[in-house]
C-alpha cells in the first residue's frame, strides 16, 4: 500500500525517498547511519555527505531538509530509535512535507505522536487471489477451472501475505500450470530465499509484539 501511495503522489513533492525495510537495514553493519545516508543522498540528488554517527546524521537531516517539501516513507519500522534517527520531529522537514511510516506496532506511532494512524485491512481470500493473478499472469482475464484451483491453493499456502503473493506470482509467471504442482512441492521442501525472508520478517514481527505483550 505504501509503495502504491508513493508512486502515485511522489511527483507532487520537491524531493522524495522511499526507505524500504527499515527493520532489516537497521540490523546491518552501519545500521541507522547507512539509512540516514540513503535518505540524504536521495533527497539531495546524490550529493555526498559524510555521516559518521547517528547524532551527526540527525543534525544533517535537520539542516538539509528543514526548508524542503519532501515525501519520506519509512517502511517496516519496528523500534523507536529508528524513528528518532530518521524522522525525529516535524520541524526537521519543510512546510507541506509528508512522512509516512509503516509498522506492525501501533505503540511506536502513539509514542511519537504520529497522526493520523491508518490500520491496513488484511486481504481476504478473493483479494489475495486477485493480487496473485496480477503477478502470475501480468494481466486480468478469465482462467479455467484448473488454474483457479491452483490460484486458490497458492493463496492459502502463502497465508494471504501480500508480499509473499507478489514474489510467488513472479516466480511462477510464464510457467505452464502443469509445472506449478512440482514447483509448489519444491517450495514446501526448500523455499526460495526471497520468499523465505519475506515470511520470516512478517512472522518475526508478530512474535516480537506478542513477546512484549
Amino acid at each position: 500500500i505504501a509503495k502504491a501511495v508513493y508512486n502515485t503522489i511522489a511527483h507532487k513533492f520537491e524531493c522524495h525517498c522511499f526507505l524500504e525495510n527499515v527493520r532489516g537495514g537497521s540490523e546491518q553493519h552501519g545500521g541507522l547511519v547507512n539509512l540516514q545516508n540513503i535518505i540524504l543522498s536521495e533527497i539531495l540528488g546524490g550529493k555526498e555527505l559524510i555521516v559518521i554517527n547517528v547524532d551527526k546524521g540527525i543534525n544533517l537531516l535537520r539542516q538539509r531538509l528543514r526548508n524542503k517539501r519532501i515525501l519520506l516513507i519509512l517502511d517496516d519500522v519496528n523500534k523507536s530509535d529508528q524513528l528518532d534517527a530518521l524522522a525525529g520531529a516535524p520541524d526537521w522537514f519543510g512546510r507541506g512535507s509528508r512522512i509516512i511510516i509503516t509498522t506492525r506496532d501501533k505503540r511506536l506511532l502513539t509514542v511519537h505522536e504520529v497522526n493520523p494512524i491508518y490500520k491496513a485491512r488484511e486481504l481476504d481470500h478473493h483479494e489475495g487471489c486477485e493480487l496473485f493473478r496480477l503477478n502470475a499472469f501480468k494481466k486480468k482475464g478469465n482462467h479455467d477451472d484448473d488454474e483457479e484451483v491452483w490460484i486458490s491453493t497458492i493463496v492459502r499456502y502463502a497465508r494471504g501475505l501480500p508480499l509473499a503473493l507478489v514474489v510467488l506470482g513472479s516466480h511462477l509467471c510464464g510457467r505452464p500450470i502443469h509445472e506449478w504442482h512440482a514447483m509448489l512441492d519444491g517450495y514446501k521442501r526448500n523455499l526460495p530465499k526471497d520468499i523465505r525472508d519475506i515470511l520470516k520478517v512478517s512472522y518475526d514481527g508478530l512474535e516480537e509484539i506478542v513477546k512484549e505483550v
